[in-house]
C-alpha cells in the first residue's frame, strides 16, 4: 500500500518541478529584450487600429446626424405642405361658396 503513495508523490512532484522549471523561464523569456519589443510593436498597432477605428466612427456619427437633421427638414416641410394644403382647400371651398 505504501508503494502506491510513493509512485503518486513522485509524480506529484514530477509535475510541481517542472511547473516551476517552465514558469521561471517564461518568467525569464516574458521580461527579455526581444518580449518587449514584441509588446510594444503590439501595443503599438493596438493604438493605430484604435486611432483607424475612432476616425470611422466620427465618421458614422456625422453622417447620422445629416441624416437626422435632413429627416427633421423633410417632416418640417411636410407638415407645411400639409397646413398650407389644408388652408388652400378652404379657401377653394370659400370661393365655390361665394360663387355658387
Amino acid at each position: 500500500m505504501l508503494d502506491c503513495f510513493k509512485d503518486v508523490s513522485l509524480k506529484h512532484s514530477g509535475i510541481f518541478s517542472a511547473g516551476v522549471l517552465f514558469g521561471t523561464a517564461g518568467i525569464k523569456i516574458l521580461s527579455s529584450k526581444d518580449a518587449r519589443k514584441v509588446y510594444t510593436k503590439c501595443t503599438a498597432a493596438a493604438l493605430r487600429a484604435k486611432d483607424c477605428i475612432m476616425e470611422i466612427v466620427t465618421k458614422v456619427q456625422e453622417n447620422a446626424e445629416d441624416i437626422l437633421e435632413e429627416a427633421k427638414e423633410l417632416n418640417e416641410a411636410a407638415m407645411a405642405e400639409e397646413e398650407f394644403g389644408g388652408m388652400e382647400g378652404i379657401a377653394d371651398s370659400e370661393a365655390e361658396i361665394a360663387v355658387g
